[in-house]
């Protein structure tokens, strides 16, 4: 399938698991499919990019591996995302990354990511939780600094200040994950 192809094709791509999973089970099935679905992911102004994300997550979420010949590319690309319906599967791609890293469990992440990417991600970590984003990517982003804070020192004093500082003007669903968060830095 070319890219133009597969282009088309995310424009059948809606909210629905049913159309995401759909897609990214022909993904699954070609593993050759994730450079171009990249690409598209990418075109960070283009409608389509958001729906090429979508599929993105579904993919990484059956089948990380499938990224990591590509994480340069992500890494590099991930804090030109802008649109919220694109900065939400980045997110929990990311921390499908970060938790990976971190796990007990020797896996290939472990072996793949090295201390520019996990710098790359912190900062475009603190960049959703500070910016003007929903609620999910900043949780996926407070997961992802509670974890890398083990790595890195000046995470956490960070982390904690950013959270103390938005928490009273946070909705319901970002307090309940601040508290969450600021319970284990403690």
């Amino acid at each position: 399938m070319t890219k133009e192809a597969l282009y088309d094709s995310l424009n059948y791509v809606n909210h629905s698991r049913e159309k995401r999973s759909e897609m990214a089970q022909l993904i699954l099935k070609n593993p050759d499919l994730v450079p171009p679905l990249l690409q598209i992911a990418f075109e960070v102004d283009d409608p389509i990019s958001n729906r090429a994300c979508w599929v993105m997550e579904f993919t990484a979420k059956e089948h990380l591996e499938y990224l990591l010949p590509h994480i340069n590319k992500f890494i590099e690309n991930i804090h030109r995302v802008h649109q919220d319906s694109s900065v939400r599967p980045i997110a929990k791609i990311c921390e499908f990354l970060t938790l990976a890293y971190f796990s007990k469990t020797s896996n290939p992440v472990q072996q793949t990511l090295n201390t520019s990417h996990l710098e790359k991600i912190s900062s475009t970590c603190f960049d959703w939780l500070i910016g003007d984003h929903k609620v999910a990517a900043q949780a996926y982003s407070m997961t992802c600094l509670l974890l890398l804070g083990q790595k890195f020192d000046w995470i956490h004093p960070e982390l904690k200040m950013v959270l103390e500082q938005n928490y009273p003007s946070g909705s319901a669903a970002y307090k309940a994950r601040a508290r969450h968060t600021l319970a284990k830095l403690k």
